[in-house]
């Protein structure tokens, strides 16, 4: 029970920058998760898994809290997120089947990378030209399934190319940050099945997890995060959120480096 309290605590933060950058929370959440485990005394050889599947599980509540409060201020396109769905169900399926039976070096390098991408999408901010428009249906149905799939590896909810894909089709600001928070739930789903699937071939697993999800971790960070998310959100109508991507944006570079360096 001593650890609920740093779980409460990450759920505060990512709930937080949830709601403020429609992010999914598990670039920040992830590195906190292995620390945590780590003072835990969990396996070392599934504390990553657990981390990006337990932060996974959390999105499913992450995202309805913060999509709902977008939606509320008429900041979701529904036909996006609707097109985008079947792709982004099998790409996230496949993703974290994948994710949840690699080495844990290798995971922590590809969690990484992607977390590497995501921190210069945001901090470069670059803009589309005024001609882009969203894609037909079978492109969208792409774009989710190629979203889905890197997101299986980050637990990130795949906001991180979302909100840039969405802003480089001309998709306004406010509503490309309140439809990645809303496509955020169908990528949770399926990646928190995936690695629930691939957890329960493993042996060697914490009491208290099914699968690759650790259920205190998961009930802590997720409780907190749907309270906190309409925070953000209220923010995220009010203020310009450039200066804050950029300082988020390498406050994940960082932590991204510290936690691979730890596994390597």
């Amino acid at each position: 029970m001593e650890w609920i309290v740093g779980y409460i605590a990450i759920g505060a933060a990512v709930g937080f920058f949830a709601g403020l950058l429609g992010i999914g929370g598990g670039a920040i959440m992830v590195p906190l998760l292995v620390m945590l485990f780590e003072a835990q005394g969990l396996p070392r050889e599934h504390i990553l898994h657990l981390a990006v599947g337990s932060g996974m599980a959390t999105i499913l509540f992450t995202a309805a809290s913060s999509s709902r409060s977008h939606a509320a201020r008429g900041g979701v396109r529904w036909d996006i997120v609707k097109s985008m769905t079947p792709g982004i169900l099998l790409g996230g399926l496949i993703g974290s089947a994948v994710a949840g039976v690699i080495p844990t070096r290798l995971f922590a390098l590809l969690f990484c990378l992607i977390v590497y991408l995501a921190s210069a999408n945001m901090f470069f901010d670059r803009k589309p030209p005024p001609s882009r428009n969203v894609p037909g249906w079978l492109g969208m149905s792409i774009a989710g399934f190629a979203i889905s799939a890197a997101s299986a590896f980050a637990a990130i909810g795949g906001a991180f190319m979302t909100v840039p894909f969405l802003l480089w089709s001309n998709v306004p600001m406010l509503q490309a940050i309140g439809t990645a928070a809303a496509v955020g739930f169908p990528i949770a789903v399926a990646g928190t099945v995936g690695f629930v699937v691939a957890g329960l071939a493993q042996t060697g697993l914490p009491a208290w997890s099914i699968g690759y999800v650790y259920l205190p971790a998961f009930a802590g960070i997720a409780i907190t995060s749907v309270l906190v998310a309409p925070l953000g959100v209220a923010i995220a109508h009010r203020l310009p959120t450039r200066a804050l991507k950029k300082i988020f944006a390498c406050l994940l570079f960082v932590m991204a480096s510290k936690m691979l360096w730890g596994f390597w």
